[in-house]
């Protein structure tokens, strides 16, 4: 008999399948007392050191030569923190009828964190388009996004953002940026041995996202948080959703046609400026929401695996085009497996 596969239209990623077992550890075990002030402590730690490892990873020189091509990036980061965040505030039109208010808290927060960096390049070399703009790209929003997401949550949730409040911009710089710029002072002597053990950094890189999960959902659980929502409200989600990807989808792929963007460019901007971060939008959120940190990160755990799944299509799709005159060669594909960033 012949092995059982998914589709290949629908990649299953291995990593959410481990972000789902860690809800399901949260929701049976959830960590109580002193076991939950430890596991704070470790996800903290934890966080930091990402961050750290993120200002490791960026190379300066290369960020420096990306910005000759300004206009796509300008292009993308526009998406990332304009368009999308009007969006989501168009959204509160919606609660209560589709969402609830915890809801609607947790898709304006997913609106407003960077792109990703893997999952875009990874794309965007499928489709044939431009690699290395997506590179810069998603270097780029990670980058702002450290500091402009906390101050547009700050505008735009206020005192309704669970936990946040001015401590929590304190926090931000201490906990993400300042880690962020240490890592960047410091790759000079650092860097060689980060790209020689990526993958090795790279199980810490996730490790620490499944740290966070586990200590959020756990305090949820502890505080009864998931009798709040129920099947019809997920469902409400959901859609929600989908119509937000499918338009932003639309926005970047014509809105950069419109500003007569060539083939590869527009699909670097369509597959990074439609995305959202898993891995950073996880520790800024549990820093900014504290105990409300379950609810505000399921809308950003369900559009991350949307996302996947849809350009995964798409960039299949892009692949069989025919490439106009001086269009990009076919580049190696890079693997999307686990493309949580």
């Amino acid at each position: 008999m012949k092995r059982l596969r998914p589709p290949r239209w629908m990649p299953i990623d291995p990593y959410i399948l481990l972000l789902l077992a860690t809800v399901g550890l949260a929701a049976l075990l959830p960590a109580r007392g002193t076991s939950a002030d430890v596991a704070n402590g470790a996800a903290t730690a934890a966080i930091a050191f990402l961050f750290f490892l993120y200002g490791a990873r960026l190379s300066t020189r290369e960020a420096m030569d990306g910005v000759k091509h300004w206009r796509l990036h300008v292009t993308v980061l526009a998406c990332t923190f304009v368009v999308f965040p009007l969006l989501g505030l168009a959204a509160r039109g919606l609660v209560p009828v589709l969402l609830t208010d915890p809801l609607y808290q947790g898709l304006l927060f997913c609106t407003l964190v960077p792109s990703t960096i893997q999952s875009s390049i990874a794309f965007t070399s499928i489709a044939r388009g431009n690699v290395p703009a997506a590179i810069c790209a998603g270097s780029f929003s990670s980058l702002v996004g450290i500091v402009v997401t906390p101050l547009l949550a700050a505008g735009l949730l206020g005192g309704t953002g669970g936990g946040f409040s001015a401590d929590s911009l304190v926090k931000i710089v201490l906990q993400l940026l300042v880690p962020f710029v240490a890592g960047q002072l410091l790759r000079r002597w650092i860097g060689g041995f980060v790209a020689r053990h990526k993958k090795v950094l790279g199980l810490v890189d996730r490790g620490s996202i499944l740290l966070v999960v586990y200590t959020a959902f756990s305090e949820g659980m502890v505080r009864g948080v998931w009798h709040q929502v129920s099947p019809v409200r997920l469902a409400g989600l959901l859609a929600v959703e989908a119509v937000l990807l499918a338009v932003m989808l639309l926005l970047t792929w014509y809105g950069a046609k419109a500003l007569r963007f060539g083939r590869a460019d527009r699909i670097a901007i369509q597959f990074a400026g439609s995305k959202k971060s898993l891995a950073a939008g996880l520790p800024m959120a549990s820093v900014l929401f504290g105990a409300h940190a379950s609810l505000a990160v399921l809308p950003l755990m369900l559009f991350h695996q949307m996302q996947l799944m849809v350009c995964a299509v798409i960039a299949k799709r892009r692949a069989h085009d025919p490439l106009p005159p001086g269009g990009t060669a076919p580049a190696e594909p890079i693997p999307t497996g686990a493309g949580s960033r």
